[in-house]
């Protein structure tokens, strides 16, 4: 998929876990873990808004967009 999630990359960057951003954002370690190894179909803008406020950035330091290679994709 050419949207690739960042979030793993912004729990490093914040020293915080999984589990510890699941309670702020309020909702499950497990959908959160679908979301952040990219196998969510769809986000929420409000569970966009609230990762952001949690993690305290911007929806472009979670999300973004790569090619798909031609040949591969």
């Amino acid at each position: 998929m050419p949207i690739v999630v960042d979030i793993d990359v912004m729990l490093a960057k914040r020293k915080m876990s999984v589990g510890e951003l699941a309670g702020r954002v309020g909702i499950t370690p497990a959908n959160l873990a679908v979301l952040k190894n990219g196998r969510a179909k769809a986000v929420r803008f409000t569970t966009l808004a609230m990762l952001c406020e949690a993690l305290e950035c911007q929806p472009g330091d979670l999300l973004r967009w790569e090619a798909e290679d031609a040949a591969g994709g």
